[in-house]
């Protein structure tokens, strides 16, 4: 049932995930260099496990406890990188003046609120299948 609400919400997530760090800067530099997430192999690297992870959450509705469980380590992964672009952006080194930080620092948040949305809609719906099963 791709339908369902926490479907649209792991879409979201895919999009902020694929998608929209080949569109916005994670920082620039000196106001003239802007740094994408592809200049970084490790933001590549996480970008791409949580895209792989969206993908297979999206597709695996029938099991509702394994996408359940991918969610929450799509989370993981994400704070990782959060985590990452915070300690980046902290330690820029060289810096005279004051870098721009660009949206992509924030990506990965967005994919987290969009994951908590969509694991509260997978609970929501794995309560109401054992509701039912109970009154059979």
């Amino acid at each position: 049932m791709l339908q369902r609400i926490q479907t649209v919400y792991l879409a979201i997530s895919l999009v902020a995930s694929a998608a929209l760090p080949f569109v916005f800067s994670l920082w620039t530099i000196d106001n003239t260099v802007a740094v994408f997430f592809t200049d970084e192999p490790f933001s590549i690297a996480f970008f791409a496990i949580s895209s792989l992870l969206t993908l297979i959450s999206i597709f695996s509705f029938k099991k509702r406890q394994n996408q359940f469980v991918l969610n929450r380590l799509n989370m993981i992964f994400n704070f990782i990188l959060l985590g990452f672009f915070v300690y980046r952006t902290l330690n820029l080194s060289g810096e005279t003046e004051v870098s721009e930080k660009g949206i992509g620092i924030i990506l990965p948040a967005i994919s987290i609120v969009m994951l908590v949305l969509a694991n509260k809609a997978i609970k929501r719906d794995e309560d109401l299948v054992k509701s039912v099963d109970r009154l059979r």
